[in-house]
């Protein structure tokens, strides 16, 4: 049998002459092609006569290429024969109709079965142009549905979802870019692909690209990561922190027999304000279980300056590096200018508990202008910092202002207690800490008050 006649090809709708050179290839080639198609194929010539078959053809419904090239129409074996002549008119009728013909109707399979299936019919056309017969892809509706459906999916994920979903190839840079992600980047949609991750984050590409890493050797994670990254802007732009929780999935051809890695599904949303109002809730618990803490601790202090530097201490932690308390003097310098003695202060170097300075009583050599002059002038709290500076700099800034050297970010509450100023409890930061917040201060008030109100009794004894 030759190999036309395998793949169910017969010559009635291209013949080709006996001694022709290149026969046996030309039909070893139409073979090829028809067995090969993901779809199934058939043809019939003018008079409705079956005269090719494929493989998936027989696949779907069980009839071979010996078995059903040669019967006239599908009548008596793969559609019921109450139907057989819609669905011969209905296929037939593609000979006289411009374009493609797409039709749904159930056929039989060779055990009796029946299957929906989704046909594309057009007219073949002979040397002259006249209609030779006519060709008919099927596939079953399912799976037509299927494909539709993972179309669509895809569609509308890179335009109406509210994730940011890109793609990723197996180099890790952007090949699809949905509408949200280019927003959430901060850039076109085409503008990122191809680039390097690396070219549009500032900080958190290395995390980012471990995960990517990981999905590609080792498949999806079982849960969603969330990561904070910043964001590069355009030129001369700030840039933009931000938590998104992300989930990824690897991508492999589904036409390879062996998996290939095409790259990376990447979901995320940004969930910055969600995220913050986490962190400012379990940092506000903390605080005022700190509070609590000191409050009850302070109530066992015989001596209401030790209950001072208790609530100090409690404040420290996770606040500040370095605290101290100034104590307004009794009597007020020249010309009426405020002075302040140091009362408390914590060690300058290593981290400890607040410690009293004695009775000396000498005035801290506070230059005008100082940030805890300040807070006495005004009443209220002030925050200073040395700014983007070298090291150097930084230290000869705090020593200036006669705090420990590695301070780079200060806040100054003021101390009063029945309508009297009593002095300013100082909060000093390293450069590892950021800066001081209005949060930071409206707790920097709160733990002022219960400073003062035990420098207060101790003034009474």
């Amino acid at each position: 049998m030759s190999a036309s006649r395998r793949s169910g090809a017969t010559d009635e709708l291209g013949p080709d002459e006996p001694g022709e050179s290149g026969e046996s290839g030309g039909s070893d080639l139409l073979a090829a092609l028809l067995d090969g198609m993901d779809a199934a194929l058939c043809a019939f010539d003018a008079e409705g006569v079956v005269t090719h078959w494929n493989r998936e053809a027989e696949r779907i419904l069980g009839w071979s290429a010996t078995e059903a090239v040669g019967r006239h129409g599908f009548a008596g074996w793969a559609v019921r024969s109450a139907d057989a002549e819609e669905v011969q008119a209905r296929l037939l009728s593609a000979m006289r109709a411009p374009g493609r013909q797409v039709h749904e109707f159930a056929l039989l399979t060779k055990d009796g079965g029946r299957v929906l299936v989704r046909t594309q019919s057009a007219a073949v056309r002979g040397p002259d142009g006249a209609p030779a017969g006519v060709y008919c892809a099927f596939s079953e509706v399912h799976a037509q549905i299927d494909l539709e459906r993972s179309i669509a999916l895809s569609e509308a994920l890179f335009e109406d979802a509210e994730w940011g979903v890109v793609l990723v190839d197996a180099d890790l840079r952007p090949a699809v870019v949905n509408a949200h992600a280019a927003r959430a980047l901060g850039i076109g949609r085409t503008s990122a692909l191809g680039r390097p991750l690396g070219e549009l984050f500032a900080q958190g590409v290395e995390e980012l690209e471990a995960a990517l890493t990981h999905v590609l050797a080792e498949g999806a994670p079982p849960a969603p990561a969330e990561m904070w990254v910043t964001l590069r802007t355009a030129k001369g732009g700030e840039e933009r922190r931000r938590c998104w929780r992300n989930a990824f999935l690897p991508l492999s051809s589904p036409l390879a027999e062996e998996p290939v890695p095409l790259g990376v599904g990447w979901l995320f949303r940004d969930i910055t304000e969600a995220k913050r109002g986490e962190q400012e809730a379990a940092l506000l618990r903390f605080r005022t279980n700190q509070l609590h803490r000191a409050g009850r601790a302070a109530a066992e202090c015989e001596d209401p300056l030790e209950a001072a530097t208790v609530h100090l201490d409690f404040a420290l932690a996770g606040f500040a590096d370095h605290a101290l308390i100034d104590r307004v003097a009794p009597t007020g310098g020249a010309g009426g200018a405020v002075r302040l003695v140091r009362l408390a202060a914590t060690p300058a170097g290593a981290p400890g508990p607040c410690v009293l300075s004695g009775a000396a009583g000498l005035p801290v050599r506070y230059e005008p202008g100082h940030p805890a002059l300040s807070c006495v002038e005004r009443t209220g709290c002030v925050r200073a910092e040395a700014g983007s500076v070298p090291a150097e700099l930084a230290r000869e800034w705090a020593l200036r202002r006669q705090w420990p050297g590695d301070a780079v970010h200060a806040l100054c509450a003021v101390l009063r207690s029945r309508g009297r100023t009593l002095g300013v409890v100082t909060f000093l930061r390293g450069a590892a800490r950021t800066p001081f917040e209005r949060s930071d201060a409206a707790y920097a008030e709160d733990v002022a008050l219960r400073i003062a109100a035990a420098l207060d009794l101790a003034g009474e004894r």
